[in-house]
């Protein structure tokens, strides 16, 4: 069967988050700059579904195209890995510090990347900066105010929308991640995963990653966004609140969940291994009895009497 049970995926979530905290340096770069430029690909395609079609349904449609490269490949995406290493740091299968590692070394991955996009993309919409007349330019610098200078006229309560938006969202985005581990085929992970990457994107909440493009790209095309904006009024409480939506509903929330199913699963698999050692082992003393049974006859079948006479007098 294709499934498989939360039980056994709450199990994988703990490897996974093992295995991504375990990663070298240079790896956890190279995959977040990985994870960062495909996730910028999708959000341009998305933009472009959503130009050319007036209805952003389609681009939401499309946009999980990206995620679904990244988990295939096995790429890091930092808040897909808010709802799993944190689990392996709970099972004390990795320190706190690898974890806050993780974290950073991806996360800067994710901006070298997204800004090397950019400007590639930049320099393509803009036909090297000589033609500034294609649409998507406008939807790119006005997505940019939206997700900076909009919440700071709002002061406080831009904060706390920006935050809140930023939960729902990677609440979204971490079940994507372990809806594809619901499946053992490579169609099941996708459609899987399809489904909540669809859900956020449609309803405009807010993703560090993205963020991470979109805002700066659109910085270079003009917006009235300084870096401050970006940072203050979104980056930091996006993160934020990406981590909680990832941590608490999606990570924690599984793992009280589905804790108990996951041992049985754990303990049924050591049971089904130590199986045939107990077997083996219970069966030894009666073959050793048996041949011990045996061995007074052994000399008396091959004709030579078991105590010949008049031996224990010789000695």
């Amino acid at each position: 069967m294709d499934y498989v049970k939360p039980g056994e995926v709450l199990t994988a979530m703990i490897e996974t988050g093992e295995n991504k905290a375990r990663l070298g340096i240079l790896q956890m770069l190279a995959k977040g700059f990985l994870g960062g430029s495909i996730l910028a690909f999708a959000t341009t395609l998305a933009f472009t579904a959503t130009q050319q079609t007036s209805l952003g349904i389609v681009g939401a449609l499309i946009f999980p195209v990206g995620f679904v490269i990244i988990v295939l490949l096995g790429l890091e995406l930092v808040t897909g890995s808010f709802a799993l290493i944190p689990l392996a740091v709970l099972e004390r299968k990795v320190p706190l510090s690898r974890m806050l590692a993780n974290f950073g070394w991806v996360i800067l991955g994710h901006l070298i990347g997204c800004a090397v996009y950019a400007i590639l993309y930049g320099l393509t919409i803009t036909k090297m900066g000589a033609d500034f007349s294609h649409p998507l330019i406008q939807t790119i610098i006005q997505t940019s105010e939206a997700k900076t200078v909009a919440y700071k006229h709002m002061g406080g309560s831009g904060l706390a929308l920006v935050t809140i938006k930023a939960v729902l969202c990677n609440w979204m985005v971490t079940l994507g991640v372990v809806m594809g581990m619901t499946s053992r085929s490579t169609a099941g992970k996708i459609a899987a995963m399809w489904l909540p990457i669809l859900i956020f994107f449609a309803q405009g909440f807010e993703h560090a990653v993205v963020n991470m493009f979109i805002i700066p790209a659109g910085m270079m095309l003009g917006a009235n966004v300084s870096f401050a904006d970006w940072w203050v009024w979104n980056q930091i409480p996006v993160l934020i609140g990406n981590f909680l939506g990832g941590v608490v509903f999606t990570g924690l929330l599984l793992y009280v969940s589905q804790k108990g199913k996951g041992l049985a699963v754990e303990d049924n698999a050591r049971a089904a291994m130590a199986g045939p050692e107990r077997s083996a082992v219970s069966t030894a003393p009666s073959a050793l009895a048996s041949s011990g049974a045996n061995a007074p006859d052994e000399p008396e079948r091959r004709g030579v009497p078991a105590n010949p006479a008049g031996a224990g007098n010789s000695l």
